[in-house]
């Protein structure tokens, strides 16, 4: 597919086949990164010898352990999946490496990258419940609706003077921020943390992720960096790509960084506000001279908008997938609170920015927790879905979106509510299919009941002694 307007066709880093050949000659590049992302959103994979790769693995693809769809965070095996688990003996996928994200990586010595497409061992078909086939799935349907969707994910995280050695040792708490002081779009403060950041953007530049900015955000030590858009396919891969090199970068430069949706009590959570259009023969689709609320659009934006407000409640789970995560929902904290939604207005789930061209929805309830790909598959199944139904968007909000009137449709408050809601929903199962559904809610409930387990510093420090 062509790149979107104003995005231009090369970017520096990417690579063809040809010329990952001429560096592995040269000797520039000898290892290759053969990856896909789990559940959580984390890059998994091999590393192989440039050369095996060219002569073997780039033609034939490369097997991985199924069960790397079915771990908890620690890679402990969890029961209760039916696509991989003790009683099938946790066979093979079969993975296939995309070329289109052939990327050198600038903060890895001498290494390139590849993402990879999941498939059957057997069968070759994809597996479902990888995120980069639920994604490629809902991808398609705009495709077959005449639609590209365009997006843009904007990931934010904390950054700590210490190691991730040192926050290890001290379980996590009592951590030091790189910054004293809240420095929201504080140029001063950030300048002192350019070490961190300044690598970060021309990391990301050279390899193949075009860098809009980077800024400081609404927390102490909290930043924001910010990529171009493009299709939400192959912004997905930008994302991940974006947050290993933070974390990479972090560990060279002897502090660590947290993508938690709400690390601190008392300090701003870290969103990762995702925004979608969709194209049609080169033109935004969202854009017309209907007028809307104010907005000049199209029906097209307004049942976009209507479908994806609608189905939040039922997917919620895919924006936010940790326990962690519905702590970030506080009022005056910059999270929303509802699903209302509004024009320009950061206190509601759904703003609306942009007019002509740039019209675009951006949706306020990711956190920096979420894994991309299924985020953006939820906002285009649920998108789409209001094109076909034309469904209508609730009224703007004008005003203080902490204080939304009634009527507007709740959204679940604790993971294990998200992960039933989502279960149940016959959207979801019409959208996604039913071993996919299964298998996320799943994954979803099994992270809340190790959360239920645990005995917390929260619960020590109330009752230790008093109770």
């Amino acid at each position: 597919m062509a790149e979107p307007p104003g995005v231009p066709a090369t970017r520096a880093g990417m690579l063809s086949r040809a010329e990952l050949q001429e560096l592995v000659l040269e000797g520039e590049i000898d290892t290759i990164d053969v990856a896909f992302t789990d559940l959580y959103g984390r890059l998994v994979g091999k590393r192989y010898d440039a050369g095996f790769f060219l002569e073997d693995a780039l033609e034939n693809g490369v097997h991985a352990c199924d069960y790397l769809l079915t771990v908890d965070i620690g890679m402990e095996p969890v029961a209760g999946y039916a696509f991989a688990n003790w009683e099938k003996g946790y066979g093979d996928v079969h993975l296939v490496p995309d070329l289109t994200t052939l990327r050198r990586l600038s903060f890895r010595e001498r290494t390139a990258l590849v993402l990879c497409d999941v498939t059957d061992a057997s069968t070759h078909a994809p597996v479902g419940q990888a995120p980069r086939s639920v994604l490629r799935r809902q991808v398609a349907s705009a495709a077959a609706a005449g639609f590209q969707a365009l997006g843009a994910s904007e990931l934010e995280f904390y950054s700590y003077a210490d190691t991730y050695g040192e926050a290890t040792e001290r379980g996590w708490a009592g951590l030091t921020p790189t910054s004293a002081v809240i420095e929201d779009y504080h140029l001063l403060q950030t300048a002192r943390e350019e070490p961190l950041l300044g690598g970060v953007r021309r990391h990301l530049a050279a390899s193949g992720v075009p860098v809009e900015n980077s800024k400081g955000e609404w927390g102490r030590g909290q930043h924001e960096v910010n990529v171009r858009y493009t299709d939400l396919f192959e912004m997905a891969d930008r994302h991940v790509v974006l947050k290993q090199c933070i974390k990479e970068v972090a560990h060279a430069s002897g502090v660590s960084v947290t993508f938690m949706a709400k690390p601190h009590t008392g300090q701003a959570g870290s969103s990762c506000h995702i925004h979608v259009s969709l194209w049609r023969d080169g033109a935004n689709a969202f854009a017309g001279d209907e007028r809307f609320e104010g907005i000049d659009c199209t029906d097209t934006f307004r049942w976009f908008l209507g479908g994806w407000i609608a189905r939040a409640p039922e997917l919620m789970v895919l924006y936010a997938p940790t326990v962690n995560a519905y702590k970030r929902y506080q009022s005056e904290s910059w999270a929303p609170t509802g699903g209302a939604w509004s024009y320009d207005n950061r206190a509601t789930g759904f703003r609306v920015v942009g007019s002509g061209s740039s019209l675009r929805i951006e949706c306020r309830l990711p956190g920096a927790d979420c894994n991309p790909y299924l985020a953006f598959a939820a906002a285009l199944a649920s998108g789409l879905d209001g094109i076909a139904n034309r469904t209508e968007p609730p009224p703007i909000l004008r005003g203080d979106g902490y204080r939304a009137p009634d009527g507007q449709a709740p959204l679940p408050r604790r993971l294990s509510d998200a992960a039933a809601t989502f279960a149940s929903s016959r959207f979801a199962r019409q959208a996604f299919g039913d071993e996919m559904v299964d298998h996320y809610a799943h994954f979803f409930l099994s992270e809340q009941a190790a959360h239920d387990g645990a005995v917390t510093d929260w619960e020590r420090a109330r009752y230790f002694e008093q109770i």
